[in-house]
């Protein structure tokens, strides 16, 4: 089988923050940003309502999966590393590889000690453009909850373009939110 663009897991390095490839005992830090952050399950529609806790799972089954995306030739999985703290803040992760098209999808976390500082914009940028110019990616596309406009605007900032609108695909404490698709393409 032929290389995967996937298969290469660059370390990225920007002003702000530096990307380098996910390590299974990256899962600790992610396990508890999202316990300790509950914005995060809310923007990422992993719960219905802002009382209910993420549905968790097993450190260990955690660590396994991370290990799997440390080597995973179909998804690119970096950490983001503030480089002031040298702390790592959230990930970044290109996915859903579609080969035949040279596309995939983009997802992000980034927790609370990293919000607000640039932090998640660099990252996206960092990321998105490794994917378009060196894994010679055509389009990377992602979704983002309408009630997020924060990460709408750095999606946005970054060059991605609203494509469409998903009305009402998910229930929050009782009302439908709508989901919005955006892409960014290859120069």
């Amino acid at each position: 089988m032929d290389a995967t663009p996937f298969e290469s897991k660059p370390t990225l390095t920007g002003e702000l923050v530096t990307l380098r490839p996910i390590r299974a005992e990256d899962a600790d830090v992610i396990d508890a940003l999202i316990r300790t952050d509950p914005e995060i399950s809310v923007l990422t529609g992993s719960v219905h309502s802002s009382t209910e806790q993420p549905a968790g799972m097993p450190l260990e089954d955690l660590r396994a999966i991370y290990g799997r995306w440390a080597e995973a030739d179909d998804r690119l999985a970096l950490a983001v590393i503030d480089n002031a703290s040298g702390d790592m803040v959230g990930e970044v992760v290109l996915n859903e590889w579609d080969e035949g098209n040279r596309s995939c999808d983009f997802r992000t976390l980034v927790g609370a000690a990293g919000r607000g500082r640039g932090l998640g914009t660099e990252a996206t940028s960092l990321v998105v453009q490794h994917g378009l110019t060196t894994m010679g990616l055509h389009r990377i596309t992602l979704e983002v909850y309408d009630f997020n406009p924060r990460a709408r605007h750095v999606y946005e900032k970054v060059g991605f373009v609203h494509e469409g609108t998903g009305r009402e695909a998910l229930l929050f404490d009782g009302e439908w939110i709508d989901v919005h698709y955006l892409a960014i393409l290859a120069p």
